[in-house]
């Protein structure tokens, strides 16, 4: 569709390409894509990341007097000349800009006289762009994020003048009384799961993919022999179909069992495939006439069943009684997808993979490393990630996951036929498949949508069959999970469940290790930092509680008092009022700025200190700024200062070693020696700085 270019337009050929000089998808070429002149301009062909659902610039959505300067304006963003110091833009980031530039046209167009010419950007003055400032404060419900990002687009009309026909001649950021907020680092607002939706999302997540994967696996080939059957017309013979057909209707009347039904009625097409004919075959009214005979003996199924037993156990019975080709909970269709997003579920929340980096993963992405017994011992990912990074194709990194994980991207293989590569791409026969575009990934808003669909089918399931391990309600309401809470939720467990598990026994301290290792090393990916975020605001609840408590100045050890003065200073630096913090916008602002690098720990708390530190490796004289609390040698270094739990830690690991010693006296020598050895630190480094309880 195109129209007829308004005068604006002039100066731009309208057989000019705005997609010129970007990277295309594979296999599209330039000419194919949209020109200037079209009212609608795709852009997906210069958006490479495979989950991106479709995505236009609609200049039909403009209004009809403002077209051609959004036109102008959106053209030079994405491929004409760039005015002095500007960046070019992101394809998303203009199909996002031009929801704005297009509020503020329609705003602009409501305001003029509809008898009278448009009023010319040129032409506004400081009033106008301050009406339009309360316009956005005080008639359009908006969030202070979506009300700066519309201030922003207005912008661009002076920052892009020297591209434009009809220029704002005035800078609106220096117009009093507009406000303008600099873009900037803002908190992770983004909800963390509740542990109590957590744990049943994790342990049902499990189930499908460990229990229950074999038979939705089965049915699903089940169906695709179907399905085969069925688009192949010349399937079958009909001679001695009659004698066939009468040993499959005698073997349900002996059993007893229904014949396979569909509406109440037997389903013919099925009952043909079944016996070996094609699906014209029972239309002899001979033969019609015996499977009407036999479903009034037996009666008719209310679902069609696949023919595959059960194996999967739930707490040692079937899980459920069978799969069906069309049923509201148990289709073959409902529970390939139940086992897709239950496989996004653990490969998101068990690798810190953002939900772009988890949808690019594809077939053979996994490798396995094995001890010389064959023992697998780490499983790493092969992917891509985007944020961060200079190239929009993305960038190969590496992750680091555990064996649940690992499970779940091996049954995504076997999930996805063979000539799909793409494991998060929509699966065959399913609702989008028909939509599906080659090598295409799912879009994030469908798997939000199947996530919706695995906690209603969990609590359905569990209605049913009378089960307590649902996932209960959240203020009354059904928790609403999205793809970014995964990411959130794993650093949050990590730093405020160190040695916690949750789900049966994922053990977050040693996944995080690992997933550092790896993460972090390939990709700018965020993940630590985000992981140290959450760690500084538990750290400094800690510490405010025990200024409040007055537990500093109950410590103890090398560097007690420089541990009590620090935390005297950091007390009265932050202003802290003698009530524990709660807001996490304030303690994250407090602790970046008064930071005492105060660590409490299990049997230690780290005063640190980095030129005394033992933690850090001697090789590097220029250290860290915080301390390596994996090579923490808590009796030898001297930045120790010991609290009442670090005393009991200390005491009960003691007990235990004494316990050790005395039940096991067969121990080889060397390991009798050092447990010894590592009692004897313990009890001299106790007696030294816990003498004066005594």
């Amino acid at each position: 569709m195109t129209s007829a270019a308004p005068d604006s337009e002039n100066a731009i050929d309208g057989h000019a390409l705005v997609l010129a000089g970007r990277v295309l998808r594979p296999g599209i070429e330039l000419e194919t894509t949209s020109r200037y002149r079209d009212d609608i301009w795709r852009l997906e062909p210069a958006i490479l990341q495979q989950h991106v659902p479709t995505s236009v610039l609609s200049f039909s959505t403009a209004p009809t007097r403002y077209r051609g300067i959004a036109k102008e304006l959106s053209y030079a963003m994405l491929c004409g000349p760039l005015p002095a110091g500007e960046k070019r833009q992101s394809v998303t980031g203009v199909r996002s800009t031009f929801n704005d530039i297009r509020k503020f046209l329609r705003w602009l167009d409501a305001r003029d006289h509809p008898d009278t010419h448009r009023c010319a950007l040129a032409e506004l003055t400081s009033d106008d762009l301050v009406a339009y400032q309360h316009h956005l404060l005080t008639t359009t419900p908006m969030t202070d994020g979506s009300r700066e990002n519309a201030r922003r687009a207005v912008t661009l009309f002076w920052r892009y003048r020297t591209c434009l026909s009809d220029p704002l001649q005035i800078n609106p950021r220096s117009v009093e009384g507009w406000t303008f907020r600099r873009s900037r680092a803002r908190e992770n607002t983004t909800g963390r799961i509740p542990e109590a939706v957590l744990g049943p999302l994790i342990v049902w997540a499990t189930r499908f993919v460990d229990d229950f994967s074999a038979d939705i696996l089965a049915a699903a080939n089940c169906r695709q022999e179907f399905q085969a059957r069925f688009n192949n017309g010349r399937y079958g013979r009909n001679r001695g179909l009659a004698t066939e057909l009468e040993t499959y209707l005698e073997g349900h009347i002996r059993s007893r069992r229904p014949l396979p039904g569909i509406r109440g009625r037997p389903y013919w097409r099925f009952i043909a495939i079944e016996v070996g004919s094609h699906d014209e075959g029972l239309r002899d009214p001979r033969l019609r006439g015996l499977v009407e005979q036999a479903a009034a003996d037996v009666g008719v199924t209310d679902h069609t069943w696949l023919a595959h037993t059960i194996t999967g156990r739930l707490d040692g019975d079937p899980w459920i009684e069978g799969i069906a080709l069309r049923h509201p909970t148990l289709s073959v269709e409902k529970l390939t997808r139940m086992l897709h997003v239950a496989c996004y579920i653990l490969i998101a929340f068990l690798s810190g993979m953002r939900d772009s980096e988890v949808k690019h993963l594809r077939r053979d992405c996994l490798t396995t490393a094995r001890d010389a017994d064959g023992t697998p011992y780490r499983w790493k990912v092969h992917g891509l990630a985007f944020k961060g990074e200079s190239d929009p194709a993305g960038v190969a990194a590496t992750w680091i996951v555990g064996p649940a994980a690992a499970r779940a991207i091996e049954i995504l293989e076997k999930l996805q036929p063979a000539h799909e590569f793409v494991l998060f791409s929509n699966l065959p026969n399913g609702k989008a498949s028909a939509k599906k575009a080659p090598d295409h990934a799912q879009a994030t808003k469908t798997t939000n949508a199947q996530l919706a669909e695995f906690l209603d089918w969990i609590n359905a399931y569990c209605n049913e069959h009378v089960r307590t391990d649902g996932v209960p309600l959240v203020h009354n309401r059904q928790w609403v999970l999205s793809t970014r809470q995964f990411r959130r939720t794993l650093a949050w467990f990590i730093a405020r469940r160190p040695g916690g598990s949750i789900a049966g026994a994922i053990q977050y301290r040693h996944l995080s290790i690992q997933m550092f290792e790896g993460y972090a090393g390939t990709s700018d990916s965020g993940f630590r930092a985000e992981v140290e975020a959450e760690q500084a605001l538990t750290r400094g609840e800690q510490l405010f509680t025990m200024i409040d408590t007055h537990e500093h100045t109950t410590l103890r050890g090398p560097s007690a008092q420089e541990a009590c003065q620090r935390l005297a200073d950091f007390g009265d630096r932050s202003g802290f009022p003698g009530n524990v913090i709660t807001d996490p916008h304030r303690l994250k602002r407090i602790m970046h700025q008064h930071d005492p690098a105060i660590y409490p720990g299990t049997f230690a708390t780290c005063v640190f200190n980095p030129d005394k530190a033992l933690c850090q490796p001697r090789s590097d004289t220029r250290g860290t700024n915080r301390p390596i609390l994996g090579n923490c040698r808590p009796l030898e270094c001297v930045n120790v200062a010991l609290s009442r739990d670090n005393v009991d830690a200390l005491t009960v690991a003691r007990a235990h070693l004494v316990q050790e010693l005395a039940e096991r006296p067969d121990l080889p020598p060397l390991l009798m020696h050092r447990l010894r050895e590592r009692h004897d630190q313990i009890s001299t480094f106790l007696e030294r700085h816990t003498k004066d309880d005594l």
